[in-house]
């Protein structure tokens, strides 16, 4: 019986971002492993791909009713996540993101009848809980949702300890890193350098984000600026978002001819195998995927030394930490990977054993499924 597949909904946000990624990328693991499962949010995850058995998506429509000043998502997707969860049997409910994902799912147990009730089961990836949960106008209501759900994971230590911290609340956190399955590229490294224009001479540094204010691009472009010498490096920003706001920065800095910008690219894998490092800028993170992803590619990181980061990267080992707001540390913590390639790829091979060992979906998932399985038997 333990083996017995699993009935699993997973609601998410499908944009660009680390909590998406996430949780598409379970989905589609827990359905290579016999497991059904469905997706139940506004669009269909850009990552998830369109053939993969054993997944369902499973829209939510958003009415504009000219009562409402701004459209209502949360009681939308309640209704839906009830409605699947009745239809489908459900015995997981998995909410990524405490708003308005974890509200929901909860909302949509009550209305079920006990026998048809499935487990919840919330993640929190970041904002959720060190932005939102100091929001007077959500903080109520994410303490409500996260001691009413059956189980609460976090990304990482850091995260766990920040959500105890803003939110008080009594229930035991079980922290389950993130993973990454990464996909075969499509294209040689060096036909993905030809296509950017990148010389043979110049080493390419890599940015994956999506843009939002916490990513700090605008110390990125800072950092970047402070390289020496500018010929020996392109940067490349594959960009979850518009940088059109950031256009006039890299003009004024002079950096027309060293940047590089890709916008919603959905096969990432490519331009990591192509690189030889990442730049990672970031004012806070709980756990930062886009680092883990250039890990897998024997790709080590710089990157400033905040929130959960210092528990993917060991500095010096699989990569180079330096304090945040110190754009000349970063500076010259890329100097040294462009100075020396026997040192790149050192700590490349580092990093990719570290995400083997640590963050591979062999060894994540299965936390998960046991996760549900103890839910399910409790229930």
């Amino acid at each position: 019986m333990n083996d017995a597949p699993l009935r699993i909904g997973l609601a998410c946000y499908p944009s660009v971002g680390g909590s998406g990624i996430l949780a598409t990328s379970l989905g589609v693991e827990l359905a290579r492993r016999g497991h059904e499962v469905h997706f139940i949010c506004y669009e269909r995850p850009f990552r998830l791909p369109a053939d993969q058995p054993g997944v369902t998506y499973h829209a939510v429509h958003i009415q504009g009713y000219g009562l409402f000043r701004h459209p209502d998502y949360s009681l939308p997707l309640a209704v839906k996540l009830a409605e699947v969860a009745r239809e489908r049997r459900l015995q997981v409910l998995h909410a990524h993101y405490a708003v308005p994902h974890a509200t929901a799912a909860v909302l949509a147990r009550e209305w079920l009848p006990e026998d048809l009730r499935p487990a919840v089961v919330a993640t929190l990836h970041g904002t959720d809980t060190t932005l939102l949960g100091r929001d007077p106008g959500y903080a109520p209501a994410i303490r409500h949702a996260l001691a009413k759900v059956d189980a609460l994971t976090t990304v990482s230590d850091f995260l766990r300890a920040e959500t105890t911290r803003l939110t008080d609340i009594a229930h035991p956190i079980q922290v389950i890193p993130n993973f990454f399955s990464p996909r075969r590229p499509q294209r040689t490294a060096s036909a993905v350098r030809a296509e950017l224009g990148v010389a043979p001479s110049e080493a390419l540094i890599l940015h994956m984000s999506n843009l939002r204010p916490v990513k700090r691009i605008d110390l990125l472009l800072d950092a970047v600026a402070r390289i020496r010498p500018r010929t020996a490096f392109r940067l490349l920003i594959v960009a979850g978002g518009d940088f059109a706001p950031f256009r006039e920065q890299v003009r004024r800095l002079g950096l027309e001819d060293r940047v590089i910008v890709r916008e919603n690219i959905s096969w990432i894998e490519d331009y990591a195998a192509a690189a030889d490092f990442g730049l990672i800028t970031s004012e806070s993170e709980s756990f930062c995927l886009s680092i883990l992803e250039a890990m897998t590619f024997a790709r080590p990181t710089v990157a400033t030394a905040v929130g959960g980061i210092p528990e993917v990267i060991e500095d010096g080992r699989s990569g180079l930490l330096v304090p945040f707001g110190d754009p000349d540390g970063l500076a010259r913590a890329a100097e040294r990977l462009l100075a020396d390639p026997r040192l790149r790829q050192k700590l490349g091979r580092a990093a990719q054993a570290r995400a083997r060992e640590h963050f591979s979906a062999d060894r994540i998932v299965p936390a998960y499924i046991e996760l549900y399985r103890k839910l399910i038997a409790r229930r």
